[in-house]
């Protein structure tokens, strides 16, 4: 007896039997990585993540496969690390083996796998030890670097007039010059049409928007930012003296000129790790210091109590330099709080296997992408006696002396650690005392409520709003 199929029917059986394939297939691959969600052909595990790695579909994900679990983005498996316990586990434990960025398509047409943050292997190494030990140099996080904070937070004070005011831009503007002073060695007038087309740039480079329109615009903003940074470079090779070095640019054009064959500092690459310095260096210190002064208004009674100590231990004519802070520890604390509480970054930038390794008692095979929730690790119940709550406490012992706490990592752990950490820390300490010291942050007259919900992005940022500062 003969069957005779249509052409329709023959293709609903071809495509059947290649979704059979390609599930059976991925099952025999799962075997071999931590559990996780069931994927399906071609989709993976978008589906049930609504086609976005989201912190809040990993926290239940964890409840029901643990806090280290495999998702599939495609056939493509990612190790995803939740929890305090497991983070600091995963990226320390064999921590050179977890040092790699995946080689994304987009990252490497943007960066062609030059500077800091995207780069890989001998490359990353070099590029990341120069810009450490140049910054140590430079006097990051002693005295005589504190003037440059000092003088942006004095500027921007002067912005404030008692009117409501939204406090983004100037904020923004205020972290990029000090960014602009350390490398350029000079800053810009916030008039100037070049910075602030260069603020806009960095500000699209950071977000990670998945449209063609976006990454061509993304583009456009590229050409721009290295045609500027190559303008830069040459007003510095014509006036930098070799013993005279100050700025982050000097530095490098001093390592161009020595002769090394294992040596990959180029023109190309200064440009790049110039451009990750702002794209990580902006965002993140901006961000926090917008939501400071959110909570600030917030919860006014906070506000007061640093203001008292403030005025009880430094008076209120004060500049503020960052050894101060071992004398503030309720100011510090609450710095410390505002970080951990609105936990900006959520997911940290992934991480890549470079070579065969062991997380947690599983088989990761060399190229594997892993993932963090730094939210996961800020919230984490088991090391925050109140995470869900903003609590300055968490950084105060019984006595008022300021502790630092284990799972306190906003700028992640091991060796991909952000490398502009100590700046941030920096800035956030000095602008914001220096605020807190001249204002009183309220509410606009008339503003009974503050939407405290995040916009989506890069960085967890609040939505748009308006403040009055009053001097005090």
């Amino acid at each position: 007896m003969f069957f005779l199929f249509s052409g329709s029917e023959v293709l609903v059986f071809f495509v059947l039997s290649l979704l059979l394939i390609e599930f059976l297939k991925l099952q025999w691959m799962r075997r071999h990585f931590p559990p996780g969600p069931t994927p399906y052909p071609f989709f993976g595990n978008l589906l049930q993540m609504n086609f976005k790695i989201h912190h809040e579909h990993l926290k239940k994900m964890a409840k029901i496969h643990g806090n280290i679990f495999t998702l599939w983005i495609s056939n493509t498996p990612v190790i995803v690390l939740q929890g305090f316990q497991a983070v600091k586990e995963g990226l320390t434990a064999h921590a050179e083996d977890v040092a790699g960025r995946p080689e994304s398509r987009i990252f490497q047409i943007l960066t062609h796998g030059n500077g800091v943050l995207f780069s890989n292997g001998h490359l990353w190494k070099q590029q990341r030890r120069f810009g450490m030990a140049t910054m140590r140099k430079m006097g990051l996080g002693k005295k005589k670097k504190d003037y440059l904070l000092q003088e942006e937070a004095a500027h921007l004070s002067l912005v404030f007039t008692g009117k409501p005011l939204d406090p983004a831009m100037p904020i923004v503007h205020t972290v990029s010059n000090v960014i602009c002073s350390m490398i350029f060695g000079h800053r810009f007038s916030r008039d100037d049409e070049n910075f602030h087309r260069l603020i806009e740039s960095f500000d699209t480079l950071a977000a990670f928007l998945n449209s063609i329109s976006f990454y061509v615009r993304k583009i456009n903003f590229v050409y721009f930012v290295e045609a500027l940074l190559v303008k830069e470079l040459e007003i510095h090779k014509g006036k930098r003296k070799l013993d005279e070095n100050q700025h982050f640019i000097d530095y490098y054009l001093d390592e161009i000129d020595k002769v090394n064959a294992d040596a990959t500092y180029d023109e190309e690459n200064l440009i790049q790790t110039v451009a990750d310095l702002f794209v990580a260096g902006i965002e993140t210190t901006a961000t926090t210091l917008l939501w400071a002064l959110l909570y600030m208004v917030i919860y006014p009674d906070i506000q007061e109590k640093v203001q008292k100590e403030l005025d009880a231990v430094v008076g209120c004519s004060h500049v503020f330099c960052y050894e101060d802070r071992k004398r503030l520890p309720y100011t510090n604390a609450v710095i410390h709080e505002i970080q951990r509480y609105s936990n900006i970054l959520l997911i940290a930038l992934p991480r890549m296997s470079v070579k065969d390794t062991e997380l947690l008692g599983y088989c990761i095979p060399k190229n594997t992408v892993v993932l963090s929730n730094i939210d996961s690790v800020l919230a984490d119940p088991g090391k925050w006696e109140t995470p869900d709550q903003f609590n300055p406490g968490h950084f105060l012992d019984k006595d008022g002396n300021f502790v630092n706490r284990e799972a306190f990592l906003p700028f992640a752990i091991g060796h991909r650690v952000c490398m502009g950490e100590l700046l941030a820390r920096m800035e956030l300490f000095i602008v914001f005392s220096t605020l807190l010291q001249a204002f009183t942050f309220t509410l606009p007259e008339g503003v009974k409520e503050v939407n405290t919900k995040f916009v989506f992005g890069s960085t967890m940022k609040p939505l748009p709003y308006q403040l009055c500062a009053i001097p005090r």
